[in-house]
């Protein structure tokens, strides 16, 4: 990181502490200067402070990268044109992820590929096939893995997988 990088981080850092002392009319203001409009009234003071502390942030460190950016714009395109988003995005596993699940009594574990996944010193396409593996039946990988929660939580045939051991891009495990 370069001197310069290092100080905008830091003056980011210490401007975004002075949000919660400020009243709801500097926050307002802070709102109008970073985003170049004027904040909803209907905004709540929690919400304006996480926004404006978000856009600081994202002018300091930079934005999402392209690939969220996209996302988001086919997600507010859909709720735009049909009045609802149905579509939902897989959060992306970082490589070296490991991802633990016992079944039946015992424990497997599956390291996430920059193309795939590694189970048993087999590279495999889909954590579906892994899951099909294991269990002699077709499984959704994601679900078995505890990447996504069943609709029908109350149907899971066995305990609930171990947690994720690793990093995860994207906030939502349960897409």
């Amino acid at each position: 990181m370069t001197a310069m990088a290092a100080r905008q981080k830091d003056a980011s850092r210490e401007a975004r502490s002075r949000l919660p002392k400020l009243d709801i009319r500097e926050l307002r203001e802070e709102w109008c200067r970073l985003y170049k409009a004027d904040a909803s009234p209907h905004l709540s003071r929690e919400l304006l402070i996480r926004a404006v502390a978000y856009r600081m942030q994202e002018v300091a460190l930079g934005g999402l990268r392209p690939e969220p950016q996209r996302q988001l714009r086919q997600i507010a395109m859909e709720l735009k044109q049909t009045g609802a988003a149905a579509k939902r995005f897989r959060p992306q596993l970082k490589p070296g992820t490991r991802l633990i699940r016992e079944w039946q009594g015992r424990t497997y574990e599956v390291e996430v590929l920059d193309d795939g996944f590694s189970w048993q010193g087999t590279r495999c396409n889909s954590l579906s096939a892994i899951a099909r593996k294991i269990t002699g039946t077709a499984w959704s990988g994601p679900l078995f893995f505890g990447l996504r929660q069943n609709r029908l939580s109350g149907r899971r045939s066995s305990p609930a997988p171990l947690p994720v051991r690793g990093t995860m891009e994207g906030t939502d495990a349960a897409s």
